[in-house]
């Protein structure tokens, strides 16, 4: 659906790519250098993501999250292994069936009223090891921040790190929202990845200003040690990899990333704040990150919607899901509430 205003709130994908990151690509688009990652720009994004996360990582980059997620999975399983995630979670909803397809895995849903995934959730499909006909739970991937625009604490993390590890069992972290999990809990990216013993983490900077700034990183280089081949087998190995690297190291510089970030949380709460007094909308999650999910009368929805486009959420309930992102304006919030305020006399 076509809307007719410049910015809407379907999906900080759908945003643009930040000037800085594209005075970067252009600065390092000056002669040949060496392809497929060995080269100057990608050494140098790789040091200053160790600098964030720790020097022990491993640190391989990818096209998107997808190509992410399937990666990492596929290094920390077997095809008879099965992976835990909430029924919300993008490799369970969103991913046209590529885990499976690729790992070979059993995805195995949690049902979750809020995106997260708890131990007393996960224990429903703790069963069946070391019986053959059943597949052999092996991982348990998380998003921060979720589907549902809530967020992981620390202590939240390491009860299922641990939990996990205790079972002989990995915990993958899907984080193409990190930055706005870190900001939402005013956190490090290592206090809520390397600090709570995450194995394995998709890390995305797509959504909060770069264009195609993927990556996975493995937080134990002897589970790592094969994934420059699958990354190959996977498609996922990109050849003028300066311009996916660059985009890291100038995001992760200056502080970039958190500046973006912090915008386009701040607006999920303007936009929150704003429809809290109107008593036909209903906020339906805790706002903690840039997404805010609500019901809202289904009559004015297709009319929002050729304003500003937003995806339905749940249509049995008519809740919905605005994304803001790093662009995201006051105004375009004021504009928007008062559409909805038109809509609803």
């Amino acid at each position: 659906m076509k809307s007719k205003r410049m910015r809407g709130f379907a999906s900080d994908n759908n945003s643009g790519i930040h000037p800085e990151v594209i005075k970067a690509i252009a600065k390092v688009n000056n002669g040949h250098v060496i392809g497929y990652g060995d080269d100057k720009y990608t050494h140098k994004a790789i040091k200053k993501i160790k600098r964030h996360f720790g020097k022990d990582i491993d640190v391989y980059f990818t096209f998107n999250g997808t190509g992410s997620n399937i990666l990492s999975l596929k290094i920390l399983t077997d095809s008879f292994h099965s992976i835990i995630c909430a029924e919300t979670s993008h490799i369970y909803v969103d991913e046209c069936g590529a885990p499976e397809k690729f790992t070979g895995c059993k995805l195995l849903p949690v049902k979750t009223s809020n995106g997260k995934l708890t131990v007393d959730a996960i224990k429903y499909h703790m069963h069946g090891f070391d019986f053959e006909h059943h597949s052999q739970p092996k991982v348990i991937s998380i998003t921060q921040a979720t589907e549902m625009g809530t967020v992981y604490t620390p202590q939240e993390i390491k009860k299922i790190t641990d939990y996990a590890h205790k079972n002989d069992m990995f915990v993958h972290m899907d984080g193409a929202r990190l930055s706005n999990a870190a900001i939402s809990l005013n956190k490090s990216f290592k206090e809520i990845t390397t600090s709570v013993n995450i194995d394995a983490l998709s890390f995305g900077l797509t959504k909060n200003g770069a264009m195609n700034a993927e990556a996975v990183i493995f937080f134990d280089k002897e589970i790592s040690k094969n994934c420059k081949y699958f990354r190959k087998q996977s498609a996922q190995l990109g050849s003028k990899m300066r311009f996916m690297s660059v985009q890291f190291e100038t995001l992760l510089s200056n502080n970039l990333w958190k500046q973006y970030a912090v915008k386009a949380n701040a607006m999920a709460k303007l936009l929150e704040e704003k429809v809290a007094d109107i008593d036909e909308i209903k906020v339906t999650q805790n706002v903690e990150s840039n997404g805010v999910f609500a019901i809202v009368p289904p009559e004015i929805i297709p009319k929002l919607q050729k304003e500003y486009f937003f995806y339905m959420w749940d249509e049995s309930r008519s809740e919905v899901r605005w994304m803001t992102s790093f662009d995201t304006t006051e105004n375009d919030i004021e504009e928007f509430v008062k559409l909805i305020k038109t809509y609803l006399k």
